[in-house]
């Protein structure tokens, strides 16, 4: 195969490279360096392998500090976020929700979201669909979140 992916929709991030193989059923996955394993490659698997590896190559996001499919309790029901950073402490730093790209970021999305962080109290919360990318800091003072121009670098969250 050429261009392995070629049904996954180009996003509006840097191109990377990726190992993609064909399971026994034909269907396409991609390796999961956090998680060690191939992954069924979904259009939502596509956008959070894509925005995890522009966290760590645009960004300089240390890849050990990243955690992907991790199950939470919120409100006594069993959840899983999509990805999460920490900080070199340990603590939450930065939720992450990922959508298809075809799928709108709306408000249902920033529900889905904050009723997460609920559990994890991170201080950013990032979601994007590939295409479209929002990140927030939390705002103590005001217990809202002020939305940032661009997703910060590591070194100054």
């Amino acid at each position: 195969m050429n261009y392995p992916y070629a049904k996954m929709k180009k996003l509006n991030l840097p191109e990377y490279s990726f190992t993609i193989t064909l399971s026994e059923n034909d269907k396409q996955q991609i390796y999961d360096p956090y998680r060690k394993k191939f992954v069924l490659l979904t259009p939502e698997e596509w956008v959070r392998q894509n925005i995890l590896q522009f966290l760590i190559q645009e960004k300089d996001y240390p890849p050990s500090l990243i955690s992907t499919e991790a199950a939470i309790k919120v409100n006594r029901q069993i959840r899983r976020y999509d990805a999460l950073v920490y900080d070199r402490n340990g603590h939450a730093l930065m939720l992450i929700e990922c959508k298809a790209p075809e799928i709108a970021v709306n408000q249902d999305t920033f529900d889905q979201i904050s009723l997460y962080n609920i559990s994890i109290k991170a201080n950013y919360l990032l979601v994007t669909n590939g295409m479209k990318h929002y990140c927030c800091k939390l705002n103590d003072a005001e217990n809202t979140f002020d939305f940032l121009k661009e997703i910060p670098r590591f070194s100054i969250l």
